[in-house]
């Protein structure tokens, strides 16, 4: 489970119902809802909360740095609770499953200084992409 919900009462976030349920909704490994899932099922928590009230309560996590905003491939941003978990991303080229991976090594070291051209380079996201099992057996 990850610890967003302790992260942002930590952080003295208020914690109005409405926050809580999308709080709740997003906590956990490997989640990553698109803003409509994670609608739908705040809906089922709390049947009044309106999609807007849902949008702004992800884009203040995003601000606060509690939730990453992931985007593959065209496709609706996701929103990923495990902001303070290093990790990368795998991605289904077909149903667009993600998961998160924690590979051994340090991609930042792996660039050459020669590659980096004069850039002081602070941060790496890589997306690792194929298909998922239940994609690569239909």
């Amino acid at each position: 489970m990850s610890d967003l919900l302790e992260r942002l009462r930590g952080r003295g976030w208020r914690m109005t119902a409405q926050r809580r349920v999308v709080a709740e909704v997003l906590d956990g490994d490997h989640v990553h809802l698109t803003a409509d899932e994670v609608h739908a099922a705040a809906i089922a928590k709390l049947p009044e909360i309106s999609r807007a009230t849902v949008y702004n309560t992800l884009g203040e996590m995003v601000t606060l740095g509690e939730v990453i905003e992931v985007a593959t491939d065209g496709r609706a941003k996701r929103y990923d609770p495990n902001a303070h978990r290093p990790h990368h991303h795998l991605v289904c080229a077909r149903c667009g499953a993600i998961r998160d991976v924690h590979p051994t090594g340090n991609p930042l070291a792996d660039l050459p200084a020669q590659e980096r051209f004069g850039f002081s380079v602070s941060e790496v996201e890589v997306t690792y992409r194929g298909l998922c099992p239940h994609c690569a057996a239909a």
